[in-house]
């Protein structure tokens, strides 16, 4: 077998439900197929589940609670929650794994399976080999035990909450900020409103009635627009969208700017410079993360360390290297003295405290950052083969990197979870930048899109 793994891509198991690899019958082998694992160290082992809002979710979550105890696993269920908030009460409560399902930012047609360990990190690649490696030993005729309902343990959502309010510094309080908040029909529905009221800010609630499949439809962290105009029409002082399993925000200033995670980072990073509390001297980015912004921290004397793209890439590093902060783009970032995961609440309390302690708005904050112009375009594909190994796709990519030179980059990638091409073409000159990007979409398209 490859020691890479098979299933399990950057964010977990992931495709559309009721298909391969998210079907009754393979859901049911990955449950068993933990169990066997963890009970080989854990003896009788102890699993949290839980799911965001999607309408396969339930069944989902039956199905691989229903193979877990086949193996001899105890299963608490946690009912629709944060991804963050299973890592967070995993290792609150010394389980031996927690699950999450979901997909994130996906469209609700997918679905997804997220294992954690103890610590509330991702397993590691070698623990998902060892999972797959189960699964062959499965019997293929399914689970041993009778499907039975799953019923909520309560308590743990306001554990999660109690954690979050506890990280508001001594002797301060958000109470009199006025926020937007798109919960993006997703898992943050259940926690924002509780956890905004807990800490005194007043909240408009945006998009926090989930129907099973409006999840991420048209909001969210991809689709702020809503957000955006909200906050900039009630002159709030800032506005955030979380994505479905609420691990990434993005946020609005009160004049509408939209505010990424390179943002906040620019924002956040000299803060905690200034306070003694960034550890490495440097930030851990990714290949999508803006050349701007590694100029930026030189100028505050900090360095930028980038991996491949993926949270589990960026916390991998930032393990490796002792720095406590990191992260992408797409708004999910790591706090790594609070938790281990990427926490979009997390993220809010941290702006909230910046702001408080400087006493400037947001707009103000980001205003010294400008970000060069950046084009991502996904191309749609038939297979992944190695792109620079495609004679005319090669010849494009080489071409921009010779046009750009040291002020402008191009990072040509495989999605972790789609059949995708991603083309990142960055640089001083918008015009440039939209003329490579489309050369080399352009020369993908040709060679592997879908005819």
């Amino acid at each position: 077998m490859s020691n890479k793994p098979k299933f399990f891509g950057t964010d977990g198991i992931r495709g559309v439900a009721g298909s391969f690899p998210l079907d009754r019958a393979m859901v049911g082998k990955i449950g068993r197929a933990l169990g066997r694992v963890l009970r080989a160290t854990s003896g009788t082992p102890r699993v949290l589940l839980g799911q965001d809002t999607r309408e396969s979710g339930e069944w989902i979550s039956r199905t691989l609670a229903t193979g877990l105890r086949a193996e001899g696993a105890e299963v608490t269920y946690a009912g629709v929650i944060t991804t963050p908030g299973v890592a967070f009460l995993t290792r609150h409560h010394a389980f031996a794994a927690g699950v999450v399902v979901s997909a994130s930012h996906n469209p609700y047609e997918d679905n997804g399976i997220k294992v954690l360990a103890r610590t509330g990190m991702k397993f590691s690649e070698d623990a998902e080999v060892e999972i797959e490696r189960a699964l062959e030993q499965v019997d293929a005729g399914g689970v041993a035990i009778p499907e039975a309902p799953l019923e909520i343990k309560p308590g743990l959502l306001e554990d999660y909450l109690e954690f979050l309010a506890s990280l508001v510094p001594s002797g301060k309080s958000f109470h009199g900020y006025r926020l937007v908040v798109d919960c993006a029909h997703g898992a943050a529905s259940r926690a924002a409103p509780a956890l905004f009221a807990r800490l005194g800010i007043e909240a408009r609630i945006l998009h926090a009635e989930p129907t099973g499949r409006n999840i991420n439809l048209q909001c969210g962290s991809l689709y702020p627009e809503t957000m955006q105009a909200t906050t900039q029409s009630l002159g709030a002082d800032l506005g955030v969208a979380f994505d479905g399993d609420a691990d990434r925000a993005i946020f609005a200033t009160r004049p509408g700017r939209l505010v990424d995670g390179d943002h906040v980072l620019f924002g956040v990073a000299p803060f905690l410079a200034q306070r003694g509390l960034l550890k490495g001297g440097a930030v851990v980015g990714t290949l999508m993360t803006n050349l701007a912004l590694e100029l930026a921290f030189a100028r505050h004397g900090l360095a930028l360390k980038r991996t491949a793209v993926g949270d589990k890439y960026v916390l991998e590093e930032m393990l490796r290297s002792s720095i406590n902060l990191g992260g992408e783009p797409s708004g999910h970032l790591i706090f790594a003295d609070v938790s281990l995961a990427g926490d979009g609440f997390i993220t809010l309390l941290h702006v909230l405290w910046l702001l408080s302690e400087t006493g400037q708005s947001l707009d103000a904050v980001v205003s010294g950052y400008r970000p060069f112009p950046q084009i991502i375009r996904n191309v749609r594909v038939r297979a992944k083969k190695v792109l620079e190994g495609v004679p005319e796709i090669a010849q494009a990519i080489e071409e921009c990197r010779g046009a750009l030179g040291a002020r402008g980059r191009v990072v040509v990638r495989y999605s972790g979870t789609e059949p995708l091409a991603r083309v990142m073409v960055e640089a001083e000159d918008a015009a440039t930048v939209e003329f490579h990007a489309a050369q080399i979409a352009g020369a993908i398209d040709a060679a592997l899109g879908l005819r």
